[in-house]
């Protein structure tokens, strides 16, 4: 089996943090990125569920199409939002993003780690050739 690794060395988090796990992980076609949240230079974005949803969804897009896969290799996401009242907001912004090619998805209410409204990871698949 053939293991390439993204981001291995650890990028920023929360305040430039250099976190301990790679950024997506591909392992014979199939490509696990983890999760995501509504981030840029380790900084939360300002605004609610609607600009942290699209700057986590578009950080997650970011890291599939650096390993060279496309958001209709998407097989799964998995949607950790904290507060259930998000979900309508979460789901329109969800919905523009894929609308052509919806992945299956599971969304749980959880306490985050960082201060954040959401958190999404997922798995997407390419045949090697």
């Amino acid at each position: 089996m053939s293991i390439k690794r993204y981001g291995a060395a650890g990028s920023g988090g929360i305040a430039g943090q250099r976190m301990p796990f790679a950024h997506a992980v591909q392992a014979d076609g199939w490509l696990y990125v983890s999760s995501q949240v509504g981030m840029v230079n380790g900084e939360i974005v300002p605004g609610g569920i609607v600009e942290q949803s699209n700057r986590a969804i578009r950080n997650v897009l970011e890291i599939v199409e650096n390993a060279g896969y496309d958001k209709a290799d998407i097989v799964r996401c998995g949607i950790w939002l904290s507060d259930v009242r998000n979900w309508p907001s979460f789901n329109r912004v969800f919905a523009a993003h894929f609308d052509a090619a919806l992945p299956a998805r599971t969304c749980i209410i959880a306490e985050m780690v960082v201060d954040c409204l959401v958190e999404i990871d997922c798995v997407a698949y390419r045949a090697m050739s």
